[in-house]
């Protein structure tokens, strides 16, 4: 039985189909990147996947358990996790305290939730960060804020929507290097790139979406010279 299975997902927002009968399965501990260029539908097949959106058709499984349907805090306590692209950190409050608020989805206890809290801050390099506030944080220290929250609601899927996008070049290295980690410790996790270096250096598999399609689908050196994904990405004259 596959992890995570996307059978069929098609999404409709009036005359505009975000996503057209997606379909691929994700193995346990694997890590998958999806990409495409703007408009492709990644971010609504996160959505979807996290119980933000309902499909028209098709449906999302972990483990055989069907999340669609489900609300968002429900398909988060069953173990799925996402960061999102914009960045907002709560300003008025610590990044502690951020990142308490996705531990305490696991526990009522205060205290077990901010002990969580500060070991998975100095995972992601911001244990001295812990008694600022959001809103001091530079655009690096957010994505890896926004990583901290999800990984403090302890889950077993983890799915990561432009983890270097925005950052200085100086940052990016960093962050590949903690997906990396955080994917050898047993995280099933898929990753959003516009990047392509970053994501041929992270995925073991990546599927490309166009136009809400799947127009590819396999390892990351095969789908980079893909026709199809050439012509998405560059335009029809550079896939000659």
């Amino acid at each position: 039985m596959s992890f995570l299975s996307i059978s069929g997902v098609t999404k409709r927002f009036g005359g505009v189909v975000a996503n057209r009968d997606v379909s691929f399965e994700v193995a346990p501990g694997e890590l998958v990147g999806v990409i495409g260029p703007n408009g492709a539908g990644k971010s609504t097949l996160f959505e979807i996947i996290t119980g933000f959106y309902r499909p028209d058709e098709g449906e999302v499984r972990l483990e055989g358990t069907r999340l669609t349907g489900l609300s968002p805090d429900r398909v988060c306590r069953l173990g799925v996790a996402r960061t999102f692209q914009k960045l907002r950190p709560f300003p008025a409050m610590t990044v502690l305290e951020n990142v308490m608020v996705g531990a305490l989805t696991r526990t009522r206890d205060v205290r077990h939730a901010r002990e969580h809290a500060r070991e998975i801050l100095e995972r992601v390099g911001l244990g001295d960060k812990a008694h600022a506030h959001g809103r001091t944080l530079s655009t690096g220290q957010r994505k890896r804020l926004e990583l901290a929250r999800a990984l403090a609601t302890r889950p077993r899927l983890l799915l990561l929507d432009e983890v270097t996008g925005g950052v200085d070049q100086g940052s990016i290295p960093g962050l590949v290097r903690l997906v990396r980690e955080l994917h050898r410790d047993g995280l099933t996790v898929l990753v959003i790139e516009h990047n392509m270096r970053v994501i041929t250096a992270v995925a073991q598999r990546i599927v490309a979406l166009y136009l809400g399609e799947v127009i590819a689908d396999g390892p990351p050196d095969v789908v980079a010279r893909e026709r199809r994904v050439v012509e998405a990405y560059l335009g029809q004259a550079y896939a000659q």
